[in-house]
Order: structure tokens, then sequence, then C-alpha cells
């Protein structure tokens, strides 16, 4: 059981204080020539946050105008040296105590598994940014984007084996070791592993893609029906083990599924569409959809997303700008929970 006396994880639809992103840097892009298409995507979920929360965006000295033009006056911006944009996976991961005293874990960053230099800027970001909220930092002895890694709050975690497990994060680490320091570090209990994440996915398969905690006990998946589609039998066996599976607390999980979008490819590159990809705010969330072949499943996914969360506003945003360039919403943004300092 976990352990209210130590620092947890508390879920993604906690009371946040703030969100953070990174701004987008044009020398890190697999398609530098869409930066401008990029800039007004990430201008465009920063400013759906900022509805319903503050949001500070982290810049580099040299694009700090550009994102204070396409952003405007509700979003704060924080020049912090940066690689790359993706801040789920080298931002802090906040935790806290049963008195709501924050913390924060810094975890080793390697851009997925090396994949792309260089890296050592975002992978010192977590700490500035811990020095300049005057957050306590706990570091990790581990290579871990917060993409991979989905809490219910109560002591249970999602991952995937294809992502946590990879050799190209930390090959000298056993199954059980990872396990024992990422239930030390963010007080779960139990992790349940799915297999696979999503066709296409160069993070090696991040859990945020695939499925996520609605509330303790329930679980949203992504699925595939079309038998010919490689999703199929990812999505089969990762509904397999969450039917079988029980959390911390002895429950068996209610799962809702949200059938995937249309396969839409771009420069014969598979696009890996998630609506899992969502993010919570305050009252809300914030939903990336594709449009064009999609729009049936857009609608779908709003619906489903609506009846799941009927107190909170969904909020349909173009996750296309973004996904050409590898990830959505989710991925992008880190919260930071209501808490003491």
């Amino acid at each position: 059981m976990q352990n209210k006396l130590h620092p947890f994880m508390p879920a993604e639809w906690e009371t946040h204080e703030r969100t953070f992103i990174s701004w987008p840097v044009k020398d890190s892009l697999v398609w530098p020539e869409n930066y401008q298409e990029v800039c007004v995507g990430y201008a465009n979920v920063a400013k759906a946050i900022a509805e319903f929360e503050p949001i500070t965006v982290i810049v580099n000295e040299d694009t700090k105008e550009l994102a204070a033009s396409l952003c405007g006056d509700k979003v704060e911006l924080l020049t912090i040296p940066h690689n790359d944009a993706w801040f789920r996976d080298n931002g802090p991961t906040f935790v806290w105590d049963e008195n709501k005293q924050l913390s924060a874990i810094n975890w080793k960053f390697n851009a997925w598994g090396e994949k792309y230099t260089p890296y050592h800027l975002d992978d010192e970001v977590a700490p500035k940014l811990l020095d300049f909220l005057n957050i306590a930092r706990i570091d990790s002895s581990i290579v871990l984007e917060g993409g991979s890694i989905h809490v219910d709050g109560e002591g249970t975690l999602l991952t995937t084996e294809e992502c946590l497990l990879n050799p190209n994060r930390n090959p000298h680490l056993t199954r059980e070791e990872i396990e024992q320091e990422v239930k030390s570090k963010l007080n779960v209990s139990t992790i349940i592993w799915l297999k696979r994440g999503l066709s296409g996915d160069e993070t090696d398969g991040h859990v945020d893609n695939v499925a996520c905690f609605a509330a303790p006990g329930k679980v949203i998946i992504q699925v595939c029906n079309d038998p010919t589609d490689p999703n199929y039998e990812i999505t089969r066996e990762n509904l397999d083990i969450l039917r079988n599976a029980t959390d911390a607390k002895g429950r068996k999980l209610e799962i809702i599924e949200i059938p995937q979008a249309p396969v839409r490819m771009y420069r014969d590159e598979r696009l890996t569409l998630s609506y899992i990809n969502f993010y919570f705010v305050n009252n809300g969330i914030i939903l990336p959809v594709f449009g064009g072949e999609a729009i049936e499943t857009d609608k779908q996914a709003e619906m489903i997303l609506q009846k799941v969360f009927p107190e909170r506003k969904i909020v349909p945003v173009d996750g296309m700008p973004l996904i050409k360039e590898g990830g959505n919403v989710h991925c992008i943004t880190q919260q930071m929970p209501k808490g003491i300092r």
C-alpha cells in the first residue's frame, strides 16, 4: 500500500497551481521548415490552458519575442536554455506528501535513448526550474520520461515494457531494479505493465498515447478495430492485461475504450494519432483532434470524454502541428499541483 508519510505523485486531475511547457527550438525539429506552424500549435495549446489555470512557457532567449507575440498576455514566460520542447519528458515530476508539501523528482534524461543530440540542456532544465521555484529536488538514478508513466494517485502506476525496459534507457539495470526505483521515488506499490505502445511512436511506446487513469479504478484506453493494423494486436494485448489487472487497492479496473483515428501518414511516416494524449486542466480537458478523415473519431473522443468527465469542459485543439513532430498535448505539458512550497 501507499505510504502517505512519504511524498507521492498525485493524479493529474488534482488541482494545479500552474502548467509548464517549453517553447519549440527550430534546430531540434524533425521538419524545421514547419517551425512557424509548430509554434502556432504550441501557442494555441498554451492559450487554451490559460483559460483554466496559470501557465508558464519556458523559452530560450532568442525565441522570447516570438513566444510572447503568439501566446499573448495570459501566458507567462521564463527563460531557461533548452534543446527541445517536450516538457512532459524532461521536466520535473512534482510530488507531495499527505500535507501537500511539494517536492519534485529530477529524473535523468537522454533524449529517448539518445535519438537526438544535443540534449544536455534538456537534462538541466528540471533542476534549474526547481531552483527558480525554490522547491526541494529529489534526484533519481534512472533515465525516465514523464510520458512513460501515469498514476492514479492511490498507489497504482501504468507503464509499458517497451519503453521503461528498453535497453536504450537503463541498460545496466534489471526490471526489478527499475521497478524498485520507480516505486520508491513515486511512492506507488503496484505497477501495471502494458506490453507495447502504438505503432509509429518514436518514444518507444510511451503510455500517454496508450492508456491513462480517468479516476482511481478507471482506465481509458485507445483501441484499434482493424485487424490489418499493427495497433489491433497491440491494443488487444494491452486490453487483456488491463482486464486481468488489479490496482493497489485490490480493485478490478473499469475500462473505457476510445476508437483510434484513421491511419494518417506524413512524408511516408505513420503519425501516432492518440486521443489519450489529452491533458487535465483545472475544470477542463485539452483534447488533441486531427480533422480530415478523423472528424468522426474526433467527435467520438470528445463525446466519450464528456461522458466520463461531465463536470469538465472538453476543449478540442488542433493536434496536427504537434504530432508531425512526434507528440501532442500531453507530451508538451507538465502539471504543478497546488500544494505548499
